[in-house]
């Protein structure tokens, strides 16, 4: 039995939905902590009950007679109830098979037994075949067994790929081997170990149990700031007092921290979890969390969002792509690198409202920059913009690439990030990497959640702030207070702030 790809891609989404991060995701709990388990379970049952019925009775479609259709729902509610009431896919990750046999007989099992209580109770057992439901069940074990066998090692590949979420280590020497062998051992969260930071000791280039050392205590701010890193695990037992510092500059830098017990002491985080990474009980600390529900739908609206506004970029391309091209030819589409959340790289998508040439000629116009230091670039009237010049009398006469940028027009291509999954439709501004590389500790609060096409610098007036401390501000607000509710409330205001061109000088 194979899955559709449209039906692969279903789960994965789900799975990935499950992993990623907005700010920081709270852990789910019970069943819908394994959604992406449950979802293939419900689908491995439901081909089951369709190959049994057509051994039994030929090739014939079940879903035609009413009563066997009415046995194909009940057959799905009953298996939700099992996997509920049987907490089905607790430690699922680290069973064993024998332990994921067992589980799966034992998930049938109370299919069947509440299957043959409905057959029982409608008191007329001639309608169908119990022959049917017990050769479902059996189809149902061995599938499901190999299904879930199959999940757990893609995930397993998934994890040694490097594609889960990006973890530093800060821990000591005379522990660090423990530590990490520990964390590999039991890496059933998936994370990628990307680095290990010795607060003691001075080991960088060296390996702690394959794992390279990236850092120590002088140097671990500098590296955190510049690097991608999801989240840190401390485990630094006695050694907490001479970690706190660092503790407390992670978190002021929105860098999700888990701590073990052991290393606990109050720390300046807004947001703490008690929860199990890798078999260890820690605290998770943070600038705020979404949960797993909250996280479903800020993606689905992102998706939707992402959708419509793919297409209105489909139809502005034919209208002002010809225009761009005839007033400076080159590339309709503009890509440039920028930082998303926690630092990870990604391509962005703009309609090119500047000449080729505009990085090259940025370095000469630093000097005329309205904002109050590097880390950001704005000017009131940029010469790199397509069509812009300034006449010999003063005057400045705007051009198409002006146009397009004060309706905000070059910025539909980013709808295509949006879908990608770099952007969301609403967060913080994503940054250039030249401009991160400047950032204090304190500035990359900012690259704690996935970066979005608006957000609050956007709507509140971004051409009268000059300040960056006030843009950090701006974004860090909106991280700690962040809710659907807020997301919508920004969204409408940004309608209004581009039909009434507000604040994009």
């Amino acid at each position: 039995m194979k899955l559709s790809y449209d039906m692969y891609e279903l789960v994965y989404f789900l799975h990935r939905m499950r992993r990623e991060k907005f700010m920081y995701q709270k852990g789910a709990k019970g069943w819908l902590k394994h959604f992406d388990f449950m979802l293939l379970d419900l689908i491995v049952l439901q081909l089951s009950f369709l190959v049994a019925f057509q051994i039994r009775h030929g090739m014939v479609n079940p879903y035609a007679d009413r009563d066997y259709l009415a046995l194909a729902i009940i057959t799905e509610l009953a298996d939700i109830v099992a996997m509920i009431f049987l907490n089905t896919y607790e430690g699922v990750l680290r069973r064993g098979h024998f332990k994921e046999f067992v589980s799966s007989f034992k998930n049938g099992f109370v299919i069947v037994a509440l299957l043959l209580l409905y057959v029982f109770v409608l008191k007329d057992t001639s309608i169908y075949s119990r022959t049917t439901i017990m050769l479902m069940w059996v189809i149902y074990v061995y599938a499901t067994f190999a299904v879930r066998s199959l999940w757990k090692k893609h995930l397993e590949k998934y994890a040694e790929q490097g594609k889960g979420k990006k973890l530093l280590v800060m821990t000591t020497r005379h522990i660090a081997d423990d530590v990490v062998a520990g964390l590999k051992e039991k890496n059933y969260s998936g994370f990628d170990i990307v680095g290990v930071m010795v607060i003691d000791a001075n080991l960088i280039g060296q390996e702690i149990q394959g794992v390279p050392v990236v850092a120590d205590y002088n140097s671990a701010v500098d590296y955190v700031r510049t690097a991608w890193v999801d989240e840190i695990y401390v485990d630094v037992r006695g050694a907490y007092g001479y970690a706190n510092t660092l503790i407390d500059a992670f978190i002021e830098g929105g860098i999700t921290v888990h701590m073990c017990i052991s290393s606990i002491v109050k720390t300046h985080g807004d947001k703490q979890l008690i929860q199990k990474i890798n078999g260890e009980t820690v605290v998770t600390t943070m600038m705020n969390y979404a949960t797993p529900k909250q996280m479903l739908l800020k993606r689905t609206a992102d998706i939707i969002g992402g959708l419509v506004g793919s297409i209105f970029t489909l139809i502005l391309t034919i209208f002002i792509g010809p225009v761009i091209y005839i007033k400076s030819p080159g590339p309709i589409f503009f890509k440039q690198e920028r930082v998303g959340l926690n630092g990870k790289i990604f391509k962005m998508y703009k309609f090119r409202s500047m000449y080729m040439d505009a990085e090259e000629r940025k370095k000469e116009l630093m000097a005329q920059n309205t904002m109050s230091d590097s880390k950001m670039f704005k000017m009131d009237f940029d010469p790199r913009v397509i069509g812009n010049k300034i006449l010999p009398d003063g005057t400045k006469k705007k051009g198409i690439g002006q146009y397009i940028r004060d309706f905000s027009i070059d910025e539909f291509p980013q709808f295509f990030n949006v879908l990608k999954g770099d952007l969301s439709l609403v967060g913080t501004r994503p940054p250039l990497i030249s401009e991160v590389e400047q950032y204090e500790m304190h500035h990359k609060s900012r690259l704690a959640t996935k970066p979005g096409i608006t957000g609050m610098w956007q709507v509140s007036g971004r051409s009268d702030i000059t300040d960056f401390e006030e843009v950090v501000r701006l974004d860090t607000e909106y991280i700690e207070n962040w809710s659907f509710g807020l997301d919508v409330k920004i969204v409408l205001k940004t309608i209004k702030v581009v039909l009434g061109r507000e604040g994009s000088k």
